[in-house]
């Protein structure tokens, strides 16, 4: 398998996230293969070795649909790993993976942030609540990102699905026996988007 390549990349400090031994430095927005030599996986319980070459094109694509779509310029934050608990009045948007990488992705907001893109979604009309037709400019940001995500894939040789998106409001919490989630967060100017991973290769 090639590894996908970027302009751009983040470099990681291997001993200083406890659980996870990754921290990011926030100098460039990718994460690489290279940076993680030493642990080529996410942690002993990612099982179906998960590596940094699989995470790449969902923060890939999401840049790219933000800041071509949204006009949003994000930074990558600093990697978490955990169980996905969302606290507070967020707006997530679940999407299912299928094929040879499966698992669940989910894109947070906190409800300014989810306003502010909804808003950028519909050619910036104002939204001062998540109605109907914010919920689905917000669904469709994610058909993007995850479709986007899916080709890119593809150019290094993991063919997946994407299930439809469900978008959902307040708190929430998922888990697998087997997995433990990943947090990488894409901070702007403004706001934040988070993005949980929970996958494993089959």
């Amino acid at each position: 398998m090639k590894s996908i390549e970027t302009r751009e990349q983040i470099w990681y400090d291997i001993d200083n996230i406890k659980g996870l031994g990754l921290v990011a430095k926030a100098m460039k927005p990718f994460i690489t293969k290279e940076s993680a030599q030493s642990q080529e996986r996410y942690g002993d319980t990612m099982a179906g070795i998960i590596s940094v070459e699989h995470i790449n094109p969902f923060l890939l694509s999401a840049q790219q649909i933000l800041s071509q779509v949204c006009n949003i310029q994000t930074k990558v934050g600093q990697i978490s790993k955990d169980n996905m608990c969302i606290d507070g009045e967020p707006v997530f948007i679940m999407l299912g993976v299928t094929g040879e990488m499966t698992g669940q992705v989910c894109i947070v907001f906190d409800l300014e942030a989810a306003k502010d893109v909804a808003s950028r979604m519909m050619m910036g009309m104002p939204v001062a609540e998540i109605d109907d037709m914010a919920k689905s400019a917000l669904s469709e940001l994610g058909n993007m990102i995850m479709g986007n995500a899916a080709t890119l894939l593809s150019n290094n040789s993991i063919r997946i699905d994407i299930t439809p998106p469900t978008l959902g409001m307040g708190s929430t919490k998922l888990t697998s026996p087997n997995l433990t989630s990943i947090m990488v967060p894409l901070v702007y100017e403004g706001g934040e988007v988070k993005l949980y991973f929970l996958l494993k290769l089959v």
